[in-house]
């Protein structure tokens, strides 16, 4: 079975969005952070071996890398509206999912807004709304002050210029007023019929312990794992391995 990944654009929701195709078997649908790209995942899972047990398909999320977003705008339900499209395209009708942070919460978006279409799916970091302590902290997404190192790392993984890099930041900033775009209630995520894996952070400076519960106790086929020591995102480093481990076995 070849695994070589095959890099495509889509014309979707009208933009032009950017994802790999690599491997065979069931679809396995892997979604970035905001600010990432689907390279991130190379980071965190050895793909050639993945793809010889799922057909991954691993998009850069509206604005990021080298996905456009030509409405300047953007939005958490926007980015599960892109992602069903590209599924269209693809003549997926279900698949299994990972998203971290960003990536989870289009994958919130997209599964109670189609249900059927998730097979099952494991959010990182991702919240049923932004607390206080969050907003605090996106309201400094600004360019003022980037140094250059902080500059050369977004223009290596974005690649439209730095204009889509400074529309990603003023984005960032924009979710501290935002209330209706994440906003997630109990009766609504009741409706997620996938079995779910909620993955945490005890230490996430974003989003405290508390908001993983809350999803859990929420969603009815979830399961929460709460990693000791993680911070916003605790797939990377050392928690790698575990990380891996634990989510495709959930997955299978």
């Amino acid at each position: 079975m070849d695994a070589t990944p095959v890099t495509r654009t889509a014309a979707v929701e009208g933009m032009e969005l950017h994802y790999a195709v690599r491997g065979e078997g069931a679809p396995l649908v892997l979604l970035h952070g905001f600010t990432g790209t689907g390279s991130d995942w190379t980071h965190v899972f050895d793909l050639e071996a993945l793809a010889r047990r799922y057909r991954l398909i691993i998009p850069d999320l509206r604005g990021h890398g080298r996905s456009n977003n030509p409405s300047g705008t953007f939005t958490m339900r926007q980015c599960a509206m892109d992602v069903l499209a590209l599924m269209d395209t693809l003549g997926i009708e279900r698949f299994r999912a990972i998203g971290m942070s960003l990536g989870g919460n289009t994958l919130l978006h997209i599964a109670t807004r189609a249900p059927a279409r998730v097979e099952r799916m494991v959010l990182v970091s991702s919240p049923p709304y932004y607390p206080a302590q969050a907003r605090r902290i996106m309201a400094t997404f600004t360019e003022e002050g980037r140094t250059e190192a902080e500059w050369a790392e977004m223009r290596a993984r974005h690649s439209l210029g730095d204009e889509q890099i400074r529309a990603l930041w003023r984005h960032g900033r924009g979710f501290a007023d935002s209330y209706d775009d994440m906003n997630f209630t109990p009766p609504l995520l009741s409706t997620i019929s996938a079995p779910t894996l909620i993955v945490y952070g005890d230490g996430d400076p974003l989003y405290p312990v508390e908001l993983g519960l809350e999803l859990y106790r929420a969603i009815p086929q979830s399961r929460l794992w709460v990693v000791p020591g993680g911070g916003h995102g605790p797939i990377f480093l050392e928690h790698r391995d575990a990380f891996a481990r634990t989510a495709l076995a959930f997955l299978g």
